[in-house]
């Protein structure tokens, strides 16, 4: 399905950084300034991701650093991209966002994934049981839907979500694979795909979710935003110095080493064994790194063959000022594709 970029939104995913050397509080100072920024320069959506036990990122407590964005903007959306609902029982999600959307109405955004988002020890601490988890997601789900709108169920709830109950709440479904995929599209619900760390399977992801799409009192057509890396700099060879930070956190992950994103190097290659960056080259493959007119090209590439309706961007980068010079340059070039 080919998509006109001409109604294409953009919005961005925010991990809240912290750098090596730095603290949570300048990251989640950061994440604030990069949201007001977003605002000004059009971005539809600011969403923050759920991580644990990564000393590399600063937006564990996603609901409360929502909240810190929202107080902080005016008219942007806010949202979770996403929150790991096996890591929490539903009704604590359904007040907290209710408490959000109750605090900032009509801009709050529930998107939900089914990973733990961390280590199985670190799920463990956070869940006080192994009974729940990714295969309870549907009925998860479910009850999360039923206490926003109880009319989903037959019977009275015995447990009312305050505040929650009869709020609007977008819901999202997250997924790096099939399985979200295809729940999302038997729902009726809109979908984001993690194609920032996960390439390979964001065509065939995007086509069971269309295939799979069944209209709802939600939407009437299918509705998909993909994640992607975008590294935008004045020219190729500062972007390519910058995503180096980006790089060197996935290799990391890869070694089982997860510390605060590193600042760029000149060469990867003193880093990396060949068989890692082979890796890397895999899991990062959809990443978009250059120069404006690059990025414009390989966006405009991107968004017709996905035909996206919405692309989140996420831009591992060290330094927070150029952080936001690649957002802004992003804007720029949206702005330009929607003309």
């Amino acid at each position: 399905m080919k998509m006109s970029t001409s109604d294409v939104k953009y919005s961005v995913l925010d991990l809240s950084p912290i750098i090596e050397g730095g603290s949570p509080a300048q990251s989640l100072q950061n994440t604030l300034d990069l949201g007001r920024h977003a605002e000004k320069w059009g971005y539809t959506r600011f969403w923050l991701a759920e991580h644990h036990n990564m000393p590399g990122i600063a937006s564990s407590a996603t609901s409360v650093a929502i909240g810190h964005v929202a107080a902080g903007t005016s008219t942007i959306r806010v949202g979770s991209g996403g929150v790991m609902l096996p890591n929490h029982s539903s009704l604590v999600i359904a007040e907290q966002f209710g408490t959000l959307e109750s605090l900032f109405p009509g801009r709050i955004d529930l998107g939900l994934g089914r990973a733990p988002g961390t280590d199985q020890l670190t799920a463990m601490a956070l869940r006080r049981t192994r009974r729940t988890d990714a295969q309870d997601f549907p009925e998860q789900l479910e009850e999360l839907r039923t206490y926003f709108d109880p009319s989903r169920s037959e019977h009275a709830l015995p447990v009312r979500a305050i505040p929650g109950e009869g709020l609007d709440v977008p819901i999202w479904l997250l997924g790096s694979s099939g399985y979200s995929a295809q729940l999302a599209g038997e729902l009726g619900l809109p979908f984001s795909f993690a194609s920032h760390f996960s390439p390979d399977n964001t065509l065939p992801a995007i086509d069971l979710y269309r295939r799979s799409f069944k209209p709802s009192e939600v939407l009437s057509e299918p509705y998909i935003m993909v994640g992607m890396n975008v590294i935008a700099a004045d020219t190729d060879e500062q972007a390519a110095y910058l995503a180096t930070s980006m790089q060197q956190s996935f290799l990391g992950m890869i070694r089982n080493k997860r510390d605060g994103l590193k600042p760029p190097v000149k060469n990867m290659d003193e880093l990396w064994s060949p068989h890692e960056k082979a890796m890397l080259q895999q899991q990062l493959g959809s990443s978009i790194i250059g120069g404006r007119d690059k990025v414009k090209e390989k966006l405009a590439d991107f968004i017709a063959e996905t035909g996206a309706n919405e692309v989140i961007v996420n831009g591992q980068i060290y330094d927070h000022q150029e952080r936001l010079r690649s957002y802004e340059i992003v804007a720029d070039i949206m702005k330009d594709l929607q003309n």
